[in-house]
């Protein structure tokens, strides 16, 4: 279903909204009524995990980085691992077949426009069409793109290229870099005997010895490349306890909640529940009998969600990922916007939130 604003010519003020058949249809019949149908929201979750991937190349001269440099732990063995970076919770709202409503029109009331989302949930009423504002987007932010990879033979001096054996071109090498150092504090502390006629060409200089001795010490350090990527998992909210999202993996990253392969990573979710909302008194009393004799609840106005809150709790061994409140609409009530609020006397302006079902805001304009 398309986006779109639709007059209603009494609907608000008619006051009956009915539950209704699960397909969102637009300006129907049902029976001997015409009006809208609309949804209400249900809350997803969405953990949203960072995990990089870092493979590690070993250097040509990393056997001698102890020898030369007094560089300890470097490893010569190529490696590719895993970490995970942070994990983010977030909600996001799909329609709630269960909770759909009809809005009946009648003649001789106010004209409100009502505007629902592509998949028929509320958004606003007598507000200007919103055209894709509400719309989020899909694409991700860009990753920062890696440093250009220097050749550090390209920086290496004749009598390097030259020496008859491996561990000879190390020695050199080093030697290389320490001459590097020594420049760069010459120029520093300003005993250089080219020093730079100003501080933009001293830090182009710096820059530039910084460059190659980055790259000649990757030759004993090696080099390791970093890859981040985000995974989304999405699950409906209900009370639980420590019950696995996903898992984890050193060697494979994040993996499926039953792909042993991973260490688990736990959700605990608890109801915090919502204040009470329900009007007392001559409203509690509303009943509508049904053709069975039975009295059933008939709400008035335009129905809209109260959302819960939920304490979110993420772990992964002794370490807590995340915990904190969300708003959860399953945890929460249905409300209706009084009739009266769309009389002939006034419009009454209204913003929902399309995650949660919620109020967003009211106004209301005296005509």
């Amino acid at each position: 279903m398309k986006k779109s604003i639709f007059l209603l010519s009494s609907a608000l003020c008619a006051g009956l909204c009915t539950q209704a058949q699960t397909e969102v249809t637009v300006g129907v019949m049902q029976g001997k009524d015409y009006g809208v149908t609309y949804m209400l929201p249900q809350t997803e979750i969405e953990i949203v995990a960072h995990a990089t991937r870092h493979t590690y190349t070993p250097g040509e001269f990393c056997r001698y980085a102890e020898r030369y440099l007094r560089l300890t732990d470097v490893s010569d063995e190529a490696k590719v691992y895993w970490t995970l970076d942070k994990v983010e919770i977030r909600t996001t709202g799909v329609p709630d077949k269960d909770k759909v409503y009809f809005v009946k029109l009648k003649d001789k009331t106010t004209a409100p426009l009502m505007e629902l989302t592509e998949d028929g949930i509320v958004r606003s009423i007598n507000m200007p069409f919103s055209g894709d504002k509400g719309k989020k987007s899909q694409r991700e932010s860009n990753a920062s793109r890696p440093a250009r990879d220097v050749d550090p033979r390209s920086f290496m001096t004749e009598e390097i290229l030259m020496a008859s054996s491996r561990a000879k071109m190390a020695e050199l090498t080093a030697k290389e870099i320490f001459n590097i150092r020594e420049s760069k504090n010459a120029l520093i502390r300003g005993e250089a005997d080219n020093m730079p006629t100003d501080g933009q060409q001293l830090k182009l200089m710096l820059d530039n010895l910084n460059v190659q001795e980055n790259a000649m010490t990757a030759l004993f350090t090696g080099k390791e490349e970093k890859e981040s990527s985000t995974f989304i998992v999405r699950l409906t909210p209900k009370e639980m306890n420590e019950e696995v999202a996903f898992r984890f993996s050193q060697k494979l990253g994040l993996t499926d909640k039953d792909d042993l392969a991973g260490n688990p990573i736990y959700i605990s979710i608890s109801n915090l529940g919502t204040p009470t909302l329900t009007p007392t008194g001559e409203e509690e009393s509303k009943k509508k009998k049904t053709k069975k004799g039975k009295d059933e609840e008939l709400p008035e106005g335009v129905v809209y969600n109260v959302p819960g809150r939920a304490q979110v709790v993420i772990t992964y061994g002794k370490q807590t990922l995340f915990n904190g409140e969300i708003p959860v609409t399953q945890f929460g009530t249905q409300e209706c916007l009084a009739p009266v609020l769309f009389n002939k006397k006034a419009t009454t302006k209204v913003v929902f939130d399309t995650t949660t079902g919620g109020l967003i805001k009211i106004d209301r304009e005296e005509d």
